[in-house]
């Protein structure tokens, strides 16, 4: 079986959807692609944005939960999102974010110049140059993905499944971080904390809930089923996720991972230009809209 190329997208718990909504559209230029509800909570909204092109491997989407559902960062959790930028924009984005009243610093923490920040509700994200992706005059837009920082309960255990089970590789290792990156044209890069922190994950606003690896389709999703179940991973039955499908299962580290196919994708329901427009039901929940509706807070912009 092939090795795991790329992440197909990262969930994260945030508040306000108005507010999520004018961070990442407005100031950070990803498309809001859809808008739906949590398939597991149709009271509240699940969100969807990507890069211009809605490109496989960039796919960002948020539970929108009451702001006062604050979360813990912790144990058994995808702790940063880097996202990739064009090679000479990071000073261009730093002067962007500032712009916006958005507090930033540079690090290292890919092992690079890294530009760190928070969203609108405290969700922990970064910028790091692709060195690939020239910068264009007119645009500094984001790229995609270029990875994520990972808090285990188990480090050696997290960085076992991801190398030996799922193919990833090891770029190098220091006194924090062991670095590991997908072996695809995407190169995503992933960086396991190497201390357990004292405490672990709780879910709520400005939390990642998980990470979804990506599959090319259904009889590949299936084979990753079998293989994490015979490997002994707790793996749950083919999720109908509209858009894909979907398995989960927690790491031995609890890192919640999920392995989703690359279709039927975002347009089954919506053209390309009408992306994100309005609010679309899944199907199971078609009969229910009225109600829901009641239920959940307006999007006004």
């Amino acid at each position: 079986m092939d090795p795991i190329h790329h992440i197909h997208h990262i969930s994260a718990i945030v508040g306000n959807p108005e507010e999520n909504i004018q961070f990442y559209r407005d100031i950070l230029n990803l498309k809001l692609i859809k808008k739906t509800v949590n398939f597991d909570d149709p009271s509240t909204y699940h969100l969807y944005f990507s890069n211009g092109g809605v490109d496989n491997g960039t796919i960002l989407t948020f539970f929108n939960w009451p702001n006062h559902y604050k979360g813990r960062t912790g144990a058994g959790q995808v702790q940063h999102i880097a996202f990739r930028v064009p090679r000479g924009s990071l000073k261009q984005w730093e002067t962007h974010l500032k712009v916006h009243e958005i507090e930033t610093v540079r690090t290292q923490l890919f092992g690079k110049d890294t530009l760190e920040f928070v969203d609108a509700h405290e969700l922990p994200l970064a910028l790091v140059e692709d060195d690939k992706e020239a910068l264009d005059k007119h645009s500094i837009d984001i790229v995609g993905f270029y990875g994520v920082t990972m808090l285990s309960n188990n480090p050696y255990q997290t960085v076992q499944t991801l190398t030996e089970e799922m193919g990833l590789a090891c770029v190098n290792e220091n006194d924090m971080y062991i670095h590991l990156k997908t072996v695809g044209d995407w190169q995503h890069h992933v960086m396991v904390k190497k201390d357990v922190p004292n405490e672990h994950v709780r879910w709520g606003v400005g939390v990642v809930h998980h990470i979804a690896w990506s599959v090319p389709n259904n009889h590949v999703h299936k084979a990753w089923q079998t293989k994490m179940l015979d490997r002994g991973y707790h793996v749950t039955e083919v999720k109908d996720r509209h858009y894909f499908n979907a398995v989960y299962m927690k790491e031995r580290g609890d890192i919640i991972f999920e392995f989703a196919t690359e279709g039927p994708g975002f347009t089954i329901d919506e053209r390309f230009e009408d992306l994100g427009t309005r609010l679309i039901m899944p199907p199971q929940y078609e009969e229910r809209e009225d109600e829901l509706l009641r239920l959940l807070p307006p999007i006004r912009i």
